[in-house]
């Protein structure tokens, strides 16, 4: 990776130039426009402001030292920028080398330490529907890229197994229950019987008549019976615990196949339920220790913190039962006491925001050094009318994934259909296999290519198109690589590869800055910038194959193969990591 090829030459500059070391120690960066050198320090900013000095004169100072095989000429631009522009040989070296490198090279920052991700978290007794995708995917992102930086990463899938809802559904089980419903369609009877039981004992429009006392009484008797469920199932009565385990083994395969279609994994699978014997401990704990206080029979934690002062959070209710936020602790305690981690990173949606400071907040508190972090995203926002399933107004994955094929199906079949009468057709088979690839990849990408802090707005017609920063668009430029090396019919040669041309000079940075892309998007838990760079990778060889010859390059030949070949090995690594199954043929 190139900012670390050059750490120890900018280290010993720095040293020297600021032995007292008040100055932070500022990476390479690639410029902004290749006009200008391909990377550019701005060291010389940060020592100019501490020294209070010109910055130009300062960086006119440093430029002299940069002395490196790779750096072919240094020079200072505008107010006190250092640009840097690269050797071709060395860069031509340099892509052989990572080429042949496990991971293209990429920095192992995590060797020796451990990160679990909580990402996904369905609840039980619940269909996967869209609004689980974007921690799906993008928790799936951060647990690949930690995973090729080195780390020992632990994917954690926190589901909802535990509390009031089952208390609910097994009082409608018992109820309403239809077993030939039940034995057609597990899940969807589960999540009927749910819902009818918040339609019973809805209140009518709270600006309307009340109910009648009959049905009131009614609602209450439904609602009582749901709370003693509830007790019992957490002291361990054996007929809830077995309805309890019955639901969770028909949910657990029903998600078990949805991630399966992901191309998603986890390493544990550990909802509230498994913290259900720690709760009591934590919180005494928290009273031991003066982080709780009693409040009007509850026992509260308060903030010091400016953003949280007026946001006390309840660690136990009056009853004594437990809640979200004391069972998050306890999965807190357990993952710092079973896996040691370095980092904790949790992927929820923005609205959780103030739950998980609130959270880290009281984690400091009882000693745990762990980086915390909250990978939190936006939402998702649906046109009117993009879709219709059988659940109503929600979504369920699966749905989304079968229409997003089908859509990607047709898009091949025309695709097919426009080749000329003697062109060969892909066989149904290969077809079906390159739509599944395509229509899962445009979803996939279409939300990993975005911000995460940023809403998502979900458009059929632009993430299934060919042109653009979209799946298709990128998986096509990775099978036109294996098409063009295929038909030269000989093994590429990295160690051929000459930059005689601009356009194989920035393809060249661009297949190297491959790792960089990626640990930024770790460091800052955003899979969009590493989907940026496969982007730019994308561009840069697709100009690389229209405007330049390959197959009748004559002396150019062998060494644009092996480019090729190289930018291949490139785009294929980003985008498994970033999730994407590539295809050989489109």
């Amino acid at each position: 990776m190139i900012p670390h090829l050059l750490t120890d030459l900018l280290a010993g500059i720095a040293e020297q130039a600021d032995p007292e070391r008040t100055t932070p120690l500022e990476p390479v960066a690639p410029t902004g426009n290749a006009a200008h050198g391909d990377y550019q320090w701005n060291f010389a900013f940060r020592l100019a402001k501490a020294r209070k000095q010109n910055p130009r004169a300062v960086a006119e100072s440093l430029v002299g030292q940069l002395v490196h095989p790779l750096i072919q000429r240094a020079e200072v631009m505008g107010p006190g920028f250092i640009n840097l522009t690269f050797d071709d040989e060395v860069l031509a070296r340099l892509i052989g080398e990572q080429a042949a490198t496990p991971r293209l090279g990429l920095p192992q920052v995590g060797a020796g330490k451990t990160v679990v991700i909580d990402y996904s978290s369905p609840n039980v007794a619940k269909r996967m529907h869209i609004g689980h995708m974007r921690s799906t995917h993008i928790g799936n992102a951060l647990y690949r890229l930690h995973l090729a930086a080195g780390y020992r990463t632990i994917g954690d899938n926190h589901i909802g197994d535990w509390g009031t809802q089952f208390g609910k559904l097994i009082v409608a089980w018992r109820t309403w229950r239809d077993d030939a419903g039940y034995a057609a369609d597990p899940i969807g009877e589960l999540e009927r019987l749910y819902v009818k039981f918040g339609e019973e004992v809805r209140p009518l429009n709270k600006d309307g008549p009340a109910d009648p006392p009959d049905v009131a009484a009614g609602k209450q008797e439904l609602v009582a019976a749901a709370r003693a469920e509830t007790l019992k199932l957490q002291k361990g009565d054996p007929d809830n615990m077995a309805l309890w385990q019955q639901f969770m083994d028909v949910s657990m395969g029903e998600f078990n196949a949805v991630y399966a279609r992901m191309g998603v994994r986890f390493d544990v699978t550990m909802g509230e339920s498994a913290y259900r014997d720690l709760t009591d401990g934590v919180v005494e704990r928290l009273k031991r220790d003066g982080i709780a206080e009693a409040s009007e029979g509850a026992w509260i934690v308060r903030f010091e913190e400016p953003s949280l002062k007026n946001s006390p959070v309840i660690v136990q209710k009056r009853d004594g039962a437990s809640n979200y936020t004391t069972t998050d602790l306890a999965a807190m305690q357990y993952r710092v006491e079973h896996w040691r981690p370095d980092r904790i990173i949790i992927v929820t949606d923005m609205r959780q925001q103030l739950v998980f400071n609130q959270l880290f907040s009281i984690a400091r508190r009882t000693g745990v050094t762990a980086e915390l972090v909250h990978a939190w995203f936006g939402m998702l926002v649906l046109p009117e009318g993009a879709m219709s399933t059988r659940a109503g107004n929600i979504i369920r994955l699966v749905d989304l994934f079968d229409e997003a094929v089908s859509r990607a199906r047709a898009i091949v079949d025309a695709r097919e259909l426009a080749k000329p009468p003697d062109a060969p057709r892909l066989p149904d088979v290969e077809r079906a296999v390159i739509a599944e690839a395509v229509g899962m990849g445009a979803i996939r990408y279409a939300d990993l290519s975005q911000h995460p802090q940023t809403d998502v707005t979900f458009s059929w017609d632009k993430m299934l198109a060919f042109e653009g920063n979209t799946a298709p668009y990128l998986l096509y430029s990775y099978a036109r690589c294996v098409t063009l090396l295929a038909r030269a019919g000989e093994t590429p040669d990295p160690g051929a590869i000459h930059l005689g041309h601009p356009l194989e000079r920035e393809l060249a940075l661009s297949i190297l800055r491959t790792p960089e892309a990626a640990l930024a998007a770790l460091t800052n838990s955003r899979p969009n910038l590493l989907a940026d760079h496969c982007y730019d990778l994308s561009n840069r060889i697709n100009r690389v194959y229209h405007d330049l010859p390959v197959l009748t390059g004559g002396d150019a030949r062998a060494s644009r193969l092996g480019l090729l070949d190289c930018a291949r090995r490139a785009l294929g690594t980003g985008l498994d990591w970033l999730g994407l199954t590539v295809i050989d043929r489109m």
